[in-house]
């Protein structure tokens, strides 16, 4: 099975995030980077259906040279390949989609794995858009995930419980938590990782549909109130949820 893993490179959730000069991007001055949690889920599942079918798992990411951090982190999980699809610029999710999409197109994959989101724009729309590129289904949030003779069983989270979706191969699976538990790599992982080589291909920029006019923080919350400690407070907070929060 020819299985395709697209990965980001975001902040580390515990990240205090400070917005950069320039008034558009975040200061990356201390900041440390991570594979997208949701994309090891991906590749967690690339894994163990080339453990099934055999085959191999390419892991793809698009951005600069920071990238090969995330992707040495999915070579050592146990990736065969890895291929950064070099351009420092920005892009918005279409500019990305539409990157990876290529490249799919050129390796014409059996199965594309990826997170459902990445936790940095937290948009959600790479795995769509690049399914829509590519002309194949697409199945989010999936948490479980069965592939019998190129059929396809896939369960997605719904609001209110769970959905079964059935579809066919090739299929682009965007992964949620809960599907799998991502394996550490190995001590002889790691050292396998960085003995193999990136492939690097440079892409040409891709005008984005969206543009970035300006990120800050948001206002810092107002300093919470008591206004007693027994029943007797009980008017008045009303009277305050009702007159200054105007939530009832």
């Amino acid at each position: 099975m020819k299985i395709l893993a697209f990965v980001n490179h975001v902040p580390d959730t515990e990240t205090k995030v400070k917005v950069a000069a320039d008034g558009k991007t975040i200061d990356t001055t201390g900041v440390n980077f991570m594979l997208n949690p949701y994309d090891e889920y991906a590749v967690e599942e690339g894994l163990k259906l080339r453990e099934k079918f055999t085959g191999e798992v390419i892991v793809v990411s698009v951005g600069g040279d920071t990238h090969k951090e995330a992707l040495r982190k999915a070579l050592a999980m146990g990736c065969d390949k890895a291929v950064l699809l070099k351009d420092s610029s920005v892009r918005d999710s279409y500019a990305v989609a539409r990157a990876l999409a290529d490249y799919a197109k050129e390796y014409s994959p059996d199965l594309v794995l990826c997170g459902k989101q990445s936790i940095d724009y937290d948009d959600a729309q790479v795995g769509g858009l690049a399914a829509e590129m590519l002309g194949m289904p697409s199945i989010s949030v999936v948490v479980k995930l069965e592939i019998t003779a190129g059929a396809v069983v896939a369960e997605r989270e719904v609001e209110g419980g769970n959905e079964v979706v059935h579809s066919k191969l090739p299929v682009v699976i965007m992964a949620q938590k809960g599907l799998n538990q991502p394996r550490y790599p190995s001590l002889k992982g790691i050292m396998d990782a960085k003995r193999k080589q990136i492939e690097e291909r440079m892409i040409s920029p891709v005008e984005s549909k969206v543009e970035v006019l300006a990120l800050k923080k948001p206002a810092a919350k107002a300093p919470g109130k008591i206004v007693g400690t027994d029943a007797s407070a009980v008017p008045e907070l009303v009277r305050l949820l009702r007159e200054e929060a105007k939530v009832i």
